[in-house]
């Protein structure tokens, strides 16, 4: 059985940035830090939560190495390097396995509206292209398509192709798609209010938003179910349900960077077309935080 690049909870990093639009590596290093204190089990850059539709391939590649270096060897460094051009996702694949990254996520080409052989020939591009791991990452909602179990299960035969971020929402399939593709296919959830389902349906544990100012928590869900504790799992689930919720008032993200512009952590700052949360909002989701204790390590 192929081993799995990790299991539990990896905190999937917002990139901060300063007023005028710049990235804040200060922040960032902070915030790395932080998450590493808190127990993650890994650090995704470059994702939806990075920003990463808005950095250019030079920033990408800066964060990956600030990161990388931070990191240190302590846990995987997982590196979004997906485009909605082939070519372009093998060039930057290359150059993150040339910096250090562990392993790379890959989103489905976005705006293309690829077929499903067309997303088993962008993959396999990329997996041919690069000596790493590579987990997929299915977010239909961002990208207009969504990788179908039996697609799962042809890519799942490719030996740098190792699991994916399922941000689908359809338990359903990905049930399917567990039962397609084996235990040597490794599932994360990609949204934090699935993880204990996710995770009975066979899954490893989460790429989580929530874990850039919980990452204790959320790692301490994964380790309960994965040590088969599954009762105390799903009561902590619950009892984070709310500050959950709250991640996504807006799109993330916006409620994220502002929550952790309130702990004090990195500024709120988004790059446009992205901006600020209302003052009003802000308010409430500081009440939120307060309830759910978050930003206590």
């Amino acid at each position: 059985m192929r081993q799995s690049i990790f299991k539990g909870s990896a905190a999937a990093l917002v990139t901060p940035m300063k007023p005028g639009g710049g990235l804040d590596f200060t922040a960032l290093r902070r915030l790395t830090d932080r998450v590493l204190a808190g127990k993650t089990d890994a650090v995704v850059v470059n994702g939806t939560t990075g920003e990463s539709a808005t950095l250019s391939d030079r920033e990408k590649l800066d964060v990956i190495e600030a990161v990388i270096e931070t990191v240190d060897g302590r846990v995987p460094v997982i590196a979004g390097t997906g485009s909605n051009c082939t070519r372009h996702a093998v060039e930057l694949s290359k150059e993150a396995q040339r910096l250090g990254a562990d392993a790379l996520l890959q989103v489905t080409p976005y705006y293309n509206k690829a077929t499903q052989e067309g997303l088993v020939r962008h993959f396999t591009a990329v997996g041919d292209s690069v000596d790493i791991p590579i987990l997929l990452y299915n977010v239909p909602s961002r990208t207009g398509v969504s990788i179908q179990p039996e697609t799962y299960q042809i890519l799942s035969g490719h030996p740098n192709i190792r699991g994916t971020k399922e941000a689908g929402g359809d338990l359903s399939a990905l049930a399917k798609t567990a039962a397609l593709c084996g235990d040597g296919f490794d599932i994360y959830s990609g949204s934090d209010d699935l993880t204990v389902p996710v995770m009975a349906l066979g899954g490893r544990g989460v790429i989580s938003v929530l874990a850039n100012l919980m990452p204790w928590e959320m790692h301490e869900m994964c380790r309960l179910f994965l040590e088969g504790r599954i009762e105390e799992s799903r009561k902590l689930q619950l009892k984070l349900m709310e500050v959950m919720e709250a991640m996504f008032w807006e799109v993330n993200p916006i409620p994220v960077k502002a929550t952790l512009s309130i702990l004090g952590i990195c500024d709120e700052f988004c790059r446009l077309p992205l901006t600020p949360m209302e003052r009003e909002e802000k308010e409430r989701l500081a009440e939120v935080l307060k309830r759910a204790h978050a930003g206590e390590l």
